[in-house]
């Protein structure tokens, strides 16, 4: 294995390199104006993949491509399915960027960049462990597919049509996911559970077109003042998602798993300088920790209503919006839980507008046992890569379409994430750290020893 490794370290400033020209593509799904952006990001990575011998194809869908790359086939050996996106979250408000989103900045051991962390930095360090086996003619105990979609950031609607039309080439034992983050460099984790998420966008519709406040105001419902108030409605002074049902199928979290994540590295005080918030809020009787990756919750992603430009315009605004996202926790379904919010939301709207609620995309939790034998494996690579004593975690965000590969492919997933608390993913300065991209590349080429053994 040592000359693996040796030339992930004699290769680490082209690796660095490849990453920002990657880096440099607006792939921004959820803009249709950046789709040929996402095709020419889809090319180079395809490109990158063939150039090192993987067998690639760029996949059609009526969406974004989906790319496939496999390695040399070796017969009777296991089959490990690597997954990733190739899509960013979109990058405004661009006042807020130290340097254009688009063009990565390296400061230190971080390059910055839309997308470099979430998550094109992170399958970029898989393929990168890939080509250390192939150039220095190291056998590979195992096969790899690839699967690198472009619309996980809207929902990968097309990506589960195209895992159950093509499950029996997409058969594996176990897929693998970097598109999480670990608590720091010194402590890497397996993350063994994630909360699911369910999208819902909240309109109200008042009087046929915007009016006069001075002539009308005091007459009619301010569709604007109603959303807040019914929005208002959702959550109390504790914490508390006020939902009727609500939080009926929470799984109850055991003793020994919340001593496991109390154990990880956490300090409030300094969760809180990162967010920026004057203080903490959250769920009464639930520790920052767990409020953030065990609990459900209910968010508010935007409000939008009436004249936003300079000046002031006296008017009653016809119609008001809000998107929610609303994150679930095992044993929470997406379908229960939204026809629960959208009853109540129906209950308390008052008759002086009209309420039209939109469903958006949804997934389900996710949680794997972290006593398995795969998932004893990840963690002796987590630990062999970081050179730091792996730990359990769970992750407040979600991975969908990780439910997807357990009902199509019957495969469990391993999410071995490489992402720093402070790597601002869907914020403003988003980066990636080169000592987490160097560790994340160590820790893959481990993997591929340490798995083989676990499936036979």
């Amino acid at each position: 294995m040592s000359p693996v490794f040796d030339y992930l370290a004699a290769n680490q400033e082209r690796f660095v390199t490849d990453l920002c020209d990657y880096a440099r593509f607006p792939s921004v799904s959820a803009q249709p104006k950046h789709a040929p952006d996402l095709r020419a990001a889809a090319n180079w990575l395809a490109n990158r993949a063939r150039g090192l011998g993987l067998t690639t194809q760029i996949h059609e869908t009526a969406g974004n491509p989906i790319i496939t790359a496999r390695t040399p086939h070796v017969a009777g050996a296991p089959t490990y399915l690597v997954y990733g996106h190739y899509d960013v979250q979109p990058p405004e408000p661009f006042e807020l960027w130290t340097s254009p989103p688009f063009e990565p900045r390296i400061a230190g051991r971080n390059v910055f960049a839309r997308g470099i962390s979430d998550n094109k930095g992170q399958h970029l360090a898989h393929l990168n462990a890939v080509e250390a086996y192939l150039k220095t003619g190291t056998p590979l105990p195992c096969n790899l597919t690839f699967l690198i979609e472009g619309e996980e950031e809207v929902g990968s609607t097309q990506l589960y049509t195209f895992l159950t039309k093509h499950k029996k080439e997409l058969a594996c034992d176990a897929v693998v996911i970097s598109d999480n983050g670990i608590p720091s460099l010194k402590h890497p984790a397996l993350t063994y559970a994630l909360r699911g998420i369910a999208a819902l966008e909240v309109r109200i519709d008042g009087p046929s077109r915007d009016l006069h406040s001075g002539l009308f105001g005091g007459t009619v419902e301010n569709p604007a003042m109603a959303l807040c108030q019914l929005l208002g409605r959702l959550r109390d002074a504790r914490g508390r998602i006020t939902i009727p049902g609500f939080y009926d199928d929470v799984a109850k979290l055991s003793a020994y798993e919340r001593k496991q994540l109390n154990a990880l590295p956490f300090s409030p005080h300094q969760y809180r300088k990162l967010t920026g918030s004057p203080q903490l809020f959250g769920e009464h009787g639930f520790t920052p920790e767990e409020q953030r990756t065990c609990r459900p919750t209910l968010e508010i992603n935007g409000l939008t209503s009436g004249y936003q430009g300079e000046g002031s315009k006296t008017i009653i605004p016809s119609w008001a919006r809000a998107k929610i996202t609303i994150r679930l926790v095992p044993n929470q379904k997406p379908k229960r839980v939204m026809a629960a919010v959208a009853k109540h939301l129906k209950a308390i709207c008052p008759p002086t507008v009209k309420l039209t609620l939109t469903h958006g995309h949804g997934g389900e939790p996710y949680l794997v046992s972290p006593s398995g034998l795969l998932a004893q494996a990840a963690l002796r690579a987590l630990t062999a890569g970081f050179g730091h004593p792996a730990r359990l975690m769970r992750e407040g965000g979600s991975i969908p379409i990780v439910s997807a590969f357990k009902k199509d492919l019957g495969a469990e997933t391993l999410l071995l994430g490489m992402a720093l608390p402070d790597d601002n993913a869907h914020s403003p300065d988003e980066k990636f750290s080169l000592d987490a991209y160097a560790a994340g590349m160590r820790m893959a080429a481990h993997l591929w020893q340490e798995l083989p053994r676990a499936t036979t």
